[in-house]
């Protein structure tokens, strides 16, 4: 690397897998490194593996220094997640939020104290989705431990405060599904005030703040420069959004699929119906503060579990059998979440041949219940594909090819969120629009075919 290249480190946790990034001052990536992000079944529930995320980015930070000035971290992460802290650390474990907390009597318990979907904008979710039903849970199970706490951390925050020591609080993560928010007045929810939990939030920060400097002891030890600074932060499909929101004046209307574990599809001035909570839409918070109608499945899980944890390549022979066949792929292969929980899926049909035909079907289905999202959000406009899915040269083709005269774009970020890390750390900059329009593709049959799955997915 040439001496007196200056750099941004994002630091992108998701659901599956954890990401460092390194880009220039130009928004051109220069390294590029990840690792799982583990789930640990040890001690008192199933829980985020801090300690050996830590390390592993404290290891990389090293690295990276030798190839930059890195100037900045920017902590992006999903969401549905938050840390208790004292001045010395955790006081418990970070939930996976795929853990049930409690049981049935806890569960009846939360119900009863949670807001209506009309004030939070978040729909009841399965598990630890809705945050505030983990941290009911957490308050009851170890009350000693919750006393302890000083803060709740949201998870971007929490990363930022172990960089640089300092407590903060920032709406995206707040305002997503966490039954903690008030989207439409920017507030504490009956949540929050019942439990009296106001006092453990620090201060809310922009999403795009300097909350200070790297701690001198890692600067120390990482070889970073001891004024690098550290970011808010993020969550990670607001990050994918953020490109968008900010030329939204120019570009028009949209909708915005955020894709990796979770496929999010979010409406920027183009949904036309109202939220059904029972579809899993929702009201996410952008970085200013404003509502923003969402709906959503997991379709990063779902498409694994029928492509498998090596997806093949195929043609589009592949894809014109399966149609031709009439074998379907019907909702829904993840546990968790999406406008048809609770429904075991299955396939109609002839069973996939080949590794290929497989890989094949897992596209169908995705962007098919893709396909439902946008119509159940009454979604109008250009729609821009963000993150995993822009790999799939199949998807955003066969996405525009099932209405007439959709605009699909895919995005040039193929991790959905480093661009919208980056800008926050080059806040005021005009974002370029590094999306590329696909050629609509539609197999013979295929619209027939999608009516097909949404009758017998009861999606029609």
């Amino acid at each position: 690397m040439s001496a007196g290249t200056t750099g941004t480190v994002v630091l992108d946790i998701g659901k599956t897998n954890a990401k460092l990034t390194l880009i220039d001052a130009a928004g051109k990536t220069l390294a590029e490194v990840r690792t799982p992000n583990t789930v640990r079944r040890d001690g008192p529930y199933p829980h985020h593996d801090t300690e050996r995320l830590w390390s592993w980015l404290l290891g990389q930070l090293r690295e990276l220094a030798a190839l930059a000035d890195i100037r900045a971290i920017v902590p992006v992460t999903h969401g549905a997640t938050a840390a208790l802290v004292d001045d010395a650390g955790l006081v418990l474990p970070v939930p996976d939020y795929e853990h049930v907390p409690g049981d049935a009597t806890d569960a009846a318990r939360y119900e009863a104290l949670r807001p209506a979907f009309d004030e939070s904008g978040s729909p009841q979710l399965p598990a630890g989705l809705n945050l505030g039903r983990q941290l009911d849970w957490l308050q009851a199970r170890f009350p000693a431990e919750f006393a302890r706490a000083r803060h709740v951390l949201m998870y971007p925050q929490y990363w930022a405060w172990r960089l640089c020591g300092v407590a903060a609080s920032e709406v995206t993560s707040l305002g997503c599904h966490t039954d903690l928010w008030r989207p439409g007045e920017g507030g504490w929810s009956s949540l929050v005030e019942r439990h009296g939990w106001q006092k453990l939030f620090p201060p809310r920060r922009d999403a795009w703040a300097r909350l200070g400097t790297l701690r001198p002891e890692l600067a120390a030890d990482t070889g970073l420069a001891a004024g690098c600074e550290i970011v808010c932060g993020i969550h990670d499909s607001n990050a994918s959004l953020l490109r968008h929101l900010l030329t939204l004046q120019s570009s028009g209307p949209c909708t915005v699929l955020s894709t990796g574990t979770w496929v999010i599809a979010a409406a920027l001035g183009s949904a036309t119906k109202p939220l059904a909570e029972a579809q899993d839409m929702l009201a996410n918070c952008n970085v200013f503060g404003d509502a923003v109608p969402c709906i959503r499945f997991m379709g990063g899980r779902e498409f694994g579990a029928l492509a498998g944890e090596r997806p093949a390549a195929f043609t589009a022979a592949d894809v014109e059998r399966l149609i031709a066949r009439q074998t379907m792929a019907l909702p829904c292969f993840a546990e968790t979440g999406g406008p048809f929980a609770g429904r075991v899926g299955r396939v109609d049909g002839e069973l996939p041949q080949t590794d290929a035909e497989r890989a094949a079907l897992a596209t169908l289905y995705v962007v098919l219940m893709t396909d439902h999202c946008l119509g159940a959000l009454g979604a109008a406009g250009r729609v821009v594909v963000e993150g995993a899915f822009t790999a799939n040269p199949w998807f955003g083709p066969l996405l525009a090819g099932l209405a007439e005269g959709r605009e699909v774009t895919v995005s040039d970020d193929s991790s959905g969120t480093t661009c919208g890390a980056w800008l926050l750390d080059a806040w005021g900059r005009e974002p370029e629009a590094g999306a590329l329009p696909v050629t609509a593709w539609a197999p013979p049959g295929w619209r027939a075919y999608r009516d097909a799955w949404r009758a017998a997915a009861g999606a029609a």
